[in-house]
């Protein structure tokens, strides 16, 4: 097993025991409804003292039948090794580990972000713990566009509002909308987070002056786009580069300085996918895999 490998097999490992610590030590603690398959579990527990982590097991399968196909033996074989491993703490190691048992809006907000961070680190690493996680990672695999934490929310919904029909707790339904909301903000953050960065569109009539300042100054790579001025009527050419706040001060310094009369745009951009710029795969073989 290579180095990588085994990288990834540790976060996976502390992926599964955040996640279950946010869902069973703060969330079923304080009885907020959490989401997907092991929302559906909770309340389960709630009713029947059935187990969480056996009961996910379960009410996997049909759903992993269904979204095989879309998501690949490699993804299914990495989740279902999650799976069991959210199983085995949620059910044998955080039983007899002491829970929080202090205000519900706290173990509402501590549940939200520990379980994000947890579900966060399964999903970087190619993975998941099932259940609507493979809904999910399935809409994203075809819809790649689609921001994975609303989807995540957007999936937890209708476990929220049964579980305030369940237990007839209003509360718990306003709870839970929290708790999710604040996991999927961790997810999307986390996920998409390190690789946001900020773009430069430099207007100039010396784009490759431009490009070498950029190389030479923060190490990036640049593109010349053709423009034409609306005004003068004249060409310009329009210097496209993505980089850090940081490097982005430095480049609009530099360009004023080389060129004067230059117009910079500074635009955020949510994720840079290429050559410098890490790209997270969702679904399918991962590379890690094949080695």
């Amino acid at each position: 097993m290579t180095d990588s490998r085994i990288k990834n097999l540790l976060l996976e490992i502390a992926g599964c025991f955040i996640s279950a610590l946010g869902t069973y030590s703060f969330a079923v603690a304080a009885r907020v409804p959490v989401t997907g398959v092991a929302g559906i579990g909770a309340i389960l527990y709630h009713l029947f003292g059935l187990p969480i982590g056996v009961t996910n097991l379960i009410l996997n399968i049909p759903i992993i039948l269904i979204c095989y196909q879309a998501l690949g033996r490699d993804f299914f074989l990495r989740s279902l090794r999650c799976m069991l491993l959210f199983a085995f703490f949620t059910d044998f190691v955080l039983p007899f580990l002491p829970i929080y048992e202090g205000d519900r809006m706290l173990a509402t907000i501590c549940g939200g972000v520990i379980g994000g961070i947890g579900d966060a680190l399964i999903y970087m690493q190619n993975s998941s713990t099932g259940g609507m996680d493979f809904i999910t990672m399935a809409i994203k695999s075809k819809h790649p566009h689609m921001p994975f934490g609303n989807l995540t929310f957007a999936a937890a919904l209708a476990v929220i509002l049964a579980n305030g029909l369940v237990f007839r707790d209003v509360d718990s339904i306003i709870y839970g909308l929290i708790f999710n909301f604040l996991s999927s903000a961790l997810i999307n953050n986390m996920m998409f987070g390190f690789n946001s960065c900020m773009m430069a569109l430099i207007v100039t009539t010396d784009g490759p002056a431009m490009c070498r300042m950029i190389d030479r100054t923060v190490d990036r790579g640049s593109t010349i786009l053709k423009g034409y001025g609306g005004y003068a009527q004249d060409d310009k050419d329009v210097v496209l580069c993505a980089c850090s706040s940081k490097q982005l001060y430095t480049v609009s310094k530099e360009a004023k300085r080389l060129d004067p009369g230059s117009f910079v745009v500074m635009l955020q951009a949510n994720e840079v996918a290429g050559e410098g710029f890490r790209r997270l795969e969702l679904g399918g073989p991962s590379d890690r895999d094949s080695k």
